[in-house]
């Protein structure tokens, strides 16, 4: 690892903080989660338009221990008393999954503006339930936004430039997290918080080959797991393997575990296109060309750490009459994209810096959107509801059941 690349990640991490404007977004967090640092606390600092006002937690004490050490001003004994607070303008919802449900929807009726982990809901029925909420229609409606954060960050959308959707045939997504980093009792292998490793890295797999591909899987074909059966845990895939069928017989494919190698390996996402004739009017009559194109990204999900875009076009050129291959050569190409100036994204008036991490562009859109700005991207209501339901498909086939539906009753 080199020296640029040590300083860039020891920035992100530790960034500049920038002066706060008069009418910056005050933001409450719902839950004392560890996850909040990465989604909010970070990125704010770096945000002039975002100041992290008030926390609220179970344990009261563990929310005071968490306000302190991050410089959270403010501290409510209650979920609900946070979202009554009338200066509060936003929401993070850092919750078990479980939990999700029940809080966004609270915090959307108490009119706020809500950041949401992934996955946004349990399950597609709540998804349903929640992406249609009549508040969500109304005039100066809240604005709720799934936080799939490497869909933001200019390496994805360098990425699927170099993707056509229409061509594509074939797949191959990977993620993990070594097993020291998640043990048996964490949240993700509580069947009850609506656990399980396709809920956990597994969405980011799956929304990916949604993107991709451009649709939604007509059938799940195959999935493979290794799962927890005893207690709370039962149900729970600890790592899994999924093969669906898109439109025209195309497959993508998907793997994640939560209990992986000691070492960290990068995600990566392989795309396949069919061949395709191309022009080339230096070539005889005779004669055609054609390429098939692989594009692989590593690194999709924590792009700030280490993250490579590779194009390899295989390029053949034929006999029209025969078929005969005349001539083939490979042409390999790489990218990185640190900023949205390297990756060509606009962000308007907003310079990005080399270490801004994932979470800072999903921060950069939210605040846009809130603030009625146009965003360089976004992940609508409706894509989460599809989303949803593909992991659910993902559960069905799986044996393991779809994860279980809260209890609360958003009617």
């Amino acid at each position: 690892m080199s020296l640029a690349q040590l300083k860039r990640i020891y920035t992100a991490f530790n960034p500049p903080a920038v002066e706060k404007r008069g009418d910056a977004l005050k933001f409450g967090i719902i839950g004392a989660a560890n996850s909040a640092a990465w989604a909010l606390l970070i990125p704010a600092k770096m945000h002039p338009e975002v100041v992290v006002h008030a926390i609220a937690a179970r344990d009261r004490k563990r929310a005071e221990e968490f306000a302190k050490k991050n410089g959270v001003p403010v501290v409510y004994d209650s979920y609900q008393e946070l979202l009554d607070d009338p200066e509060i303008d936003c929401i993070l919802v850092p919750l078990p999954n479980s939990l999700h449900f029940e809080w966004a929807v609270k915090s959307i009726r108490a009119g706020k503006h809500v950041l949401l982990e992934k996955p946004s809901v349990s399950n597609s029925h709540e998804a349903e339930i929640l992406f249609n909420l009549p508040e969500l229609n109304q005039p100066k409606a809240p604005v709720i936004l799934e936080a799939f954060h490497y869909r933001f960050h200019p390496i994805w959308s360098a990425f699927m430039s170099n993707v056509t959707s229409a061509d594509v045939v074939h797949v191959d997504t990977y993620s993990m997290i070594p097993w020291w980093f998640v043990n048996k009792d964490h949240i993700h292998f509580n069947y009850n918080l609506a656990g399980g490793t396709m809920m956990g890295m597994g969405t980011y797999n799956f929304a990916a080959l949604r993107l991709i591909f451009g649709a939604e899987p007509e059938e799940c074909i195959s999935v493979d797991v290794k799962a927890l059966t005893e207690g709370v845990h039962h149900d729970c895939d600890t790592e899994f393997k999924a093969k669906f069928r898109f439109p025209n017989g195309c497959i993508g494919e998907a793997f994640s575990t939560l209990q992986g190698p000691t070492i960290w390996h990068p995600s990566y996402a392989r795309v396949t296109h069919r061949q395709v004739e191309v022009e080339d009017k230096t070539l005889p009559s005779s004669q055609k060309k054609f390429v098939t194109r692989e594009v692989t990204l590593h690194g999709f999900i924590h792009a700030i750490f280490w993250h490579r875009l590779d194009i390899k076009e295989s390029y053949e050129i034929r006999d029209k009459d025969t078929g005969r291959v005349v001539k083939k050569w490979t042409e390999s190409r790489w990218q990185k994209a640190h900023t949205a100036k390297e990756a060509g994204v606009d962000l308007g008036k907003t310079e990005s810096e080399t270490y801004w991490m994932s979470f800072r562009y999903q921060l950069e859109a939210f605040v846009n959107r809130v603030k009625g700005r146009e965003t360089a991207y976004w992940v609508d209501r409706e894509d989460s509801v599809r989303q949803m339901k593909m992991v659910d498909m993902a559960y069905q086939k799986s044996g393991l059941g779809v994860r279980p539906t809260s209890k609360f009753q958003a009617n």
